[in-house]
This record gives C-alpha cells, sequence and structure tokens, in this order.
C-alpha cells in the first residue's frame, strides 16, 4: 500500500466575515496548534474546577497579543490595518482556537454566537421541530421510582 500526499487537502483555512469583508485565517503551523490545543486544555480543567499543573514556559508563550497574531496569521495584521475593533480581533482569535482545538462546525457556532454560550444552542427552526426539544417523554424512567408509595396506617378505632 502507498501513501499519497494529502497534506493539500488537510490544508484548511478558516474564513470569517467581519464588516462585508472576508478574512482567511490560515492554517496554523504544527507548534502553534499544538500550543494552542495544550492551553485550551489547561483552561477547560481550570474552567471544570480541577487541578492545574501551570505550564510557565505554556504560559509566556501564550501571551495574549504573540498568541492572537500567530493563531489569526496573516489576517491577524489584515484587521489591523482594516482598524478592526478590540472585540472583534478577540473574538476572532478564539474563534480561531475554537477551529484549532475543536473543527469548522464548532469554529462557526461560536463565531455566530458572538461569544455567548446562550446564543450556541440549536436555532429557533431546530428547536420548534423539536430537534433541541430535552422534554422527558412519559416513557422516561430519569428521575422517577418504580416503587409504589406505602400506604397510610389504618388507624384504630376505639
Amino acid at each position: 500500500m502507498a501513501f499519497e500526499d494529502v497534506s493539500e487537502l488537510l490544508d484548511e483555512t478558516l474564513r470569517l466575515p467581519v464588516r462585508g469583508r472576508i478574512y482567511t485565517v490560515p492554517a496554523p503551523s504544527a507548534a502553534a496548534g499544538l500550543r494552542t490545543q495544550r492551553l485550551i486544555a489547561i483552561v477547560a480543567q481550570a474552567a471544570e474546577g480541577g487541578d492545574v499543573d501551570v505550564d510557565a514556559e505554556l504560559l509566556a508563550d501564550a501571551d495574549e497579543h504573540d498568541l492572537y497574531a500567530e493563531i489569526l496569521g496573516s489576517a491577524y495584521d489584515e484587521m489591523l490595518a482594516d482598524g478592526v475593533s478590540w472585540p472583534v480581533l478577540k473574538h476572532a482569535s478564539v474563534t480561531a482556537m475554537v477551529w484549532i482545538a475543536q473543527n469548522k462546525d464548532a469554529a462557526e457556532r461560536y463565531w455566530n454566537s458572538g461569544g455567548d454560550p446562550s446564543r450556541m444552542a440549536p436555532n429557533r427552526e431546530a428547536r420548534r421541530s423539536g430537534a433541541a426539544n430535552t422534554t422527558q417523554s412519559r416513557g422516561s424512567t430519569s428521575g422517577t421510582s418504580t416503587r409504589t408509595a406505602p400506604r397510610p396506617r389504618a388507624r384504630k378505632r376505639r
């Protein structure tokens, strides 16, 4: 079996629309991708209340300005030249981090939510169709018991 060079197939980009312009974020270098994944794993562990072994070198490498520039690649300089606001630059950077750590679908959901986790739920049409319905059916045993309640004791007559 011979392996073919699939690097062109794996060389993805992320396209982010900002004020009528599309910024193309190139795939990060392997080192940047690995560093971003480690950083996100540490943040997730801390958010869940777990003990975090602080990697001083990783955190030093993750200086916000440098990290955003590395993650966004050429799109970073383009955004700065176009005068994009700090919240938009930050949102684009975090979206790229989601893309690196997860995938394009997760990044798109994050981008479209504006960074608001409550807006990452399915859209109204999906909710109406029942796709997001979390109401349990009558047949569900979650939270119910099959034991019958004890009968009250009969009062003795005097």
